[in-house]
């Protein structure tokens, strides 16, 4: 393996954690295509970046890339939806 190649197993471990916490966080956002840091799967992946676009039901992962000067960013928390039936 290259040193910038990921392998199946890498991808596999951010894939899962890009679609559990980041997808709806980009939600929240409107996003529809773009790149994303993929520090957040741990320090391991801090100079990964992943190109992302909208799918039917979420995002899906296009590529990745290896880049030494990306940078992550801290994304907007999830909203919570309130139950307003409770409320009432």
């Amino acid at each position: 393996m290259k040193k910038y190649e990921l392998d199946g197993d890498d991808k596999a471990h951010i894939a899962g954690i890009f679609h559990e916490e980041v997808v709806p966080k980009l939600m929240v956002m409107d996003a529809r295509i773009g790149n994303i840091n993929c520090e957040f799967a741990g320090e391991k992946y801090k100079h990964w970046v992943l190109e992302f676009r909208s799918a039917r039901s979420g995002f899906k992962i296009i590529d990745f890339e290896y880049d030494e000067d990306s940078r992550s960013f801290e994304l907007p928390q999830r909203q919570l939806i309130r139950d307003n039936a409770k409320d009432a």
